[in-house]
């Protein structure tokens, strides 16, 4: 085959990659843009805002390592999947399992919690059996706690859920993101390439043969 084809074949080749290339980098790209104000505006509708920096306690600025997220974004409206991440694993779990400690059920959760109701609601059953005045308002003081704190439970975790789930499709967009920016790269040296390949077919002698069969060679047959 002459070297001036098949230069002109492979540059070819990699023009129609590189357009695929960047179609393909074009539509993920599209996802991510879709992604990054989808997120924006969801969380923009909430109306969410961090609290200012001098109203943060001492333990939500030092509860777990991470809160300092909460002094980065202090005083910001909630608007980005990393602010929401933020949100909900240092400021609403704070509050929840501060809740939970001054319900005297630490550690408590809203699935706990139920069995923890229908365990209070035996106990007062049985204190009503036996006339136990005491023991009666003792627990039915507990239910009423047990039950104001699963109701802040499941508000807690119904607003921690939606706010990581916000901050996964944010991640999805992110990779979406990068990966288009990748693909474009990729298409751009492919096409920088292509176009090199048909530069030195253009400057290839029309004679120079590549890939060509070799002659077999015949071994003469000695008389015997």
């Amino acid at each position: 085959m002459k070297r001036k084809t098949l230069d002109k074949i492979f540059s070819a080749g990699g023009l129609v990659i590189a357009a695929l290339l960047a179609i393909l980098g074009f539509a993920i790209f599209t996802q991510y843009s879709f992604a990054s104000t989808y997120v924006k505006e969801e969380l923009g509708a909430q109306k969410i805002s961090f609290a200012a920096a001098d109203k943060l306690s001492a333990e939500e600025r030092g509860w777990k390592p991470g809160s300092a997220c909460l002094i980065e974004y202090a005083g910001q409206p909630l608007e980005t999947g990393r602010q929401a991440e933020c949100f909900a694993n240092y400021y609403i779990a704070l509050h929840m399992e501060t809740a939970a400690k001054n319900a005297g059920l630490p550690g408590a959760t809203y699935a706990t919690l139920g069995a923890t109701q229908s365990d209070l609601k035996a106990q007062i059953a049985a204190a009503k059996t036996k006339s136990d005045v005491a023991a009666t308002d003792a627990a039915q003081k507990k239910l009423d706690a047990a039950t104001a704190l699963r109701t802040t439970m499941q508000t807690g975790e119904t607003l921690r859920g939606l706010l990581l789930t916000t901050y996964g499709f944010s991640v999805l967009g992110d990779l979406a993101g990068i990966a288009a920016w990748i693909l474009t790269v990729v298409a751009v040296v492919m096409f920088g390439l292509s176009v090199a390949g048909f530069g030195h077919a253009a400057l290839t002698p029309e004679n120079e043969i590549v890939l060509a069969p070799k002659p077999h060679s015949r071994t003469a047959v000695q008389p015997v």
